[in-house]
């Protein structure tokens, strides 16, 4: 098995992708981030899916959202100066 400590997509399906990036920040706002019909159209994840595993520009925009939202998770956990 390959391990891969320093990799946050190791792991995580595109389908665990999507539900995170759903969940935080809703289709509407998706829809802004990576402008995909998919997203702004009657959305779903089976279409995203379907879609996405397709085209491998898309799923690049996708995977870099889901790295800046995690950066911005990491970032609320921080505590701030001069508090910390």
């Amino acid at each position: 098995m390959n391990i891969q400590p320093n990799n946050p997509l190791h792991g995580v399906t595109l389908e665990m992708m999507i539900h995170a990036l759903v969940d935080h920040y809703g289709w509407g706002e998706l829809g802004i981030h990576v402008k995909i019909r998919c997203f702004n159209q009657d959305p779903s994840v089976k279409s995203s899916l379907k879609f996405l595993r397709k085209t491998p520009w898309a799923r690049d925009k996708v995977e870099a959202l889901y790295l800046e939202m995690l950066r911005e998770k990491e970032d609320e956990k921080k505590p701030r100066w001069p508090y910390a």
